[in-house]
């Protein structure tokens, strides 16, 4: 059965996810991570993709991208993967599958990009690495939030319609960081990259199906099935 196409459209930004194959780990030093992001660069560079937020964990990498064109973005995942593969692969002298099958990704729509960046940027926190964002050196947190230089972000609209000069921008967005995600928003991040369908508003999803044809909703939760009632006594 072929594979669904992807959600892609141009300048419409999409939150990205890529397991290790089998939970693995996909970086074991600093020199991979720094690998990583110098391929992430050099990929986005290349095709032309705006990278918002990030974050690489032990197993797993999450992006938060807005591609230019439509398949800019796969070419940018496939540029990353082969070489970083290969680098992965010639330095602990090992073969085979790194990544687990192909990333999952998903639409976002303007009004979820801040929420989208900040659940990016709060996995090391909930993961229990590390208490703060700031002390994971390892994702966009310290260069969205503390300015820190980094040629790999290039920030959204949004983002920089938090203020009008670069501090502002900063010090609202870490305001953004006071609590917790909600709930309801932190099930929609995860239903919606798991589907791979468009997280958005109504109107952003109607846009979507409109121009791609497809449903854009992620689809509810199956309920459980009821189970027969037991045969009464005596019949």
């Amino acid at each position: 059965m072929p594979r669904a196409s992807r959600f892609d459209l141009a300048y419409v930004p999409q939150h990205i996810i890529q397991r290790g194959h089998e939970g693995s780990e996909c970086f074991y030093s600093p020199t991979d991570y720094r690998s990583y992001l110098v391929q992430l660069l050099h990929a986005s560079s290349r095709w032309e993709c705006a990278v918002h937020a990030y974050v690489l964990m032990p197993n797993h990498v999450h992006l938060l991208v807005t591609p230019s064109r439509v398949g800019a973005l796969a070419h940018m995942m496939q540029g990353i993967g082969r070489n970083y593969v290969s680098y992965f692969n010639a330095t602990y002298h090992r073969s085979g599958a790194l990544w687990e099958g192909r990333y999952k990704s998903c639409l976002v729509g303007s009004d979820y990009v801040l929420s989208c960046q900040c659940y990016i940027e709060l996995n090391p926190v909930r993961s229990g690495l590390v208490g703060e964002p700031s002390f994971y050196p390892w994702s966009s947190y310290a260069c969205n939030a503390l300015g820190m230089p980094d040629p790999v972000v290039v920030p959204h609209a949004e983002f920089v319609a938090l203020g009008n000069y670069r501090d502002q921008c900063m010090r609202a967005y870490r305001q953004l960081f006071a609590g917790d995600i909600e709930p309801a928003v932190l099930r929609e991040i995860r239903t919606y990259i798991q589907q791979q369908r468009a997280l958005g508003s109504s109107a952003f999803q109607a846009r979507v199906e409109a121009m791609l044809g497809r449903c854009a909703k992620a689809r509810p939760a199956h309920r459980p099935r009821k189970q027969p009632q037991a045969l009464e006594q005596g019949r």
